[in-house]
């Protein structure tokens, strides 16, 4: 059996899906959060996939400055989700008004 374009695509595709599903019906906002790093991780994989059929690395630099982008953003995120934690003894996203001023 030869893995073509079209499998790593729908796996792409299915990740992006339960990533979606799970920042629609969850409350928790780490979830929320997992759930958003799942959907960029699907589109990571769509990039590297048509980089790599298409014979070019210019897909798989771009994935390389997302990661990099990404790390920042789990510290900035997560940092957030823990004070919101400190605050409130709770990570729901009903939580989230009390974080203004």
């Amino acid at each position: 059996m030869h893995v073509g374009l079209e499998h790593y695509l729908a796996v792409s595709m299915a990740l992006f899906c339960l990533g979606l599903l799970g920042v629609i019906l969850r409350r928790n906002l780490l979830v929320i959060y997992m759930s958003l790093e799942l959907m960029l991780n699907a589109a990571n994989l769509a990039l590297v996939s048509f980089s790599r059929f298409n014979n070019k690395l210019d897909g798989q630099v771009l994935v390389f400055f997302i990661i990099t982008v990404a790390a920042a953003e789990v510290a900035v995120g997560l940092a957030l989700i823990v004070a919101l934690y400190r605050k409130r003894q709770s990570a729901h996203i009903e939580d989230l008004t009390s974080m203004k001023l």
